[in-house]
């Protein structure tokens, strides 16, 4: 490619990886702004934490459930027209569940917002690896991850600010435009910038992408970020109603969930760029060791002390994903690509989707802390899993 070429290319790569990052955002930020309406829907439909819980779980079925089947179909029509859609549809359900009237209807809305979200990222993940090579295709990930979670701690927070002027029922349709708006926004630019890089690509992927695939690897990845997955899910569903719990009003639990995502969005980058340099490996048990103290000081500490833990803990909380994620082109051919992220993804949230009811039931039964406890002893169980990385790698070599 002659230096003339490669200028329009670069300049298409920044294009799609700024796009995909702002739809990161906006995905993200929705799943997590959630989070802040269940304690609401609890109150006034008067939920057991269970029930309220299944309302999360309906998002995190039709995510999971879905980003497989989603990638083979881009595969064959269009990642762009694809994503496109699936903005859109989450924007729709936001929407509809702000018209909800009553649990089943919430439910479907939340549902059907999960179905768009299964678009997002394994589409958004292919095509930043369509952009980037080697050492700054990890960083590129990283970099994507982050800006997730810039949403995530945007959304919650803006999310809070518009139930504080008016209603929770405002506060989704106006989130639910957005999603619309952006959904339009993405089917319109991604045609100009993403398809020269994305036909480079792959013209050249059968000579630079890896030729043979390491499932066993690719096998123990996904069944890291499968219970990561549930831990994360699970506490984040929980925070708000130890908050509650220790008598925190719904602008400090907007708050707090901002703090912990913002802690959230610097883990995402560092973790991905300290695994460079330290190794997936070393990273990912430090991240998971940090994630099960950090879980377990939320029963112990006060209201004070748990806003003051929570950026730290959202650091170890969503920092160990880019790692994984940024592990997983190592692992298969690149031809292969999108379909490897919608399995991987779709494993991986298979555990988000179990998490938020399983957790719920338990600390109906037993009581919130109790049900901290346990999850943070599934944290931990990460940590020999991870070990076995290497192992893998020695054995193929």
């Amino acid at each position: 490619m002659s230096r003339a070429d490669s200028q329009p290319a670069a300049s298409g790569a920044r294009v799609t990886q700024a796009t995909v990052g702002a739809t990161h955002a906006l995905h993200d930020g929705f799943s997590n702004g959630l989070l802040l309406f269940l304690p609401l829907w609890q109150v006034e439909l008067g939920l057991t934490l269970a029930a309220t819980g299944a309302l999360r779980a309906m998002y995190s079925i039709a995510n999971s459930a879905l980003q497989f089947p989603v990638s083979l179909i881009a595969e064959r029509i269009s990642e762009r027209a694809m994503l496109a859609l699936g903005t859109i549809v989450l924007g729709l359900g936001f929407v509809g569940a702000s018209l909800s009237g009553g649990y089943i209807l919430i439910a479907v809305a939340i549902f059907m917002t999960g179905v768009g979200a299964s678009a997002q990222h394994p589409l958004s993940s292919s095509l930043i690896t369509r952009t980037a090579h080697g050492a700054r295709l990890r960083v590129a990930l990283s970099t994507y991850n982050f800006l997730g979670d810039v949403g995530k701690v945007v959304v919650p927070a803006l999310a809070a600010f518009i139930v504080s002027l008016s209603s929770w029922r405002d506060s989704m349709f106006a989130l639910g435009a957005a999603g619309v708006v952006l959904g339009i926004a993405i089917f319109l630019v991604l045609p100009r910038t993403s398809a020269a890089p994305i036909a480079s690509e792959s013209k050249e992927a059968g000579s630079a992408g890896p030729t043979i695939s390491n499932w066993p690897k690719f096998s123990l990845l996904a069944a890291i970020s499968a219970l990561d997955s549930v831990g994360r899910a699970g506490a984040l569903t929980l925070l708000p109603f130890v908050l509650v719990g220790k008598g925190a009003e719904i602008a400090t639990v907007g708050f707090a969930l901002s703090l912990i995502f913002a802690g959230g969005a610097c883990g995402k980058f560092v973790c991905g760029v300290i695994a460079t340099r330290l190794g997936p490996v070393a990273t990912v048990i430090a991240t998971e060791i940090v994630t099960a103290v950090g879980v377990m000081a939320l029963v112990l500490l006060p209201i004070s002390g748990v806003l003051f833990l929570l950026p730290v803990l959202g650091l170890a909380l969503n920092g160990t994903s880019s790692v994984l994620y940024g592990s997983v082109p190592e692992t298969v051919a690149r031809d292969k690509i999108v379909r490897s992220f919608g399995l991987f993804y779709t494993i991986g949230s298979a555990g988000s989707a179990v998490a938020p009811f399983v957790y719920g039931a338990l600390s109906d039964l037993l009581g919130l802390s109790v049900a901290l406890m346990i999850l943070a002893g599934g944290v931990l169980a990460i940590v020999p899993m991870t070990l076995a990385l290497p192992l893998i790698e020695t054995k193929r070599s």
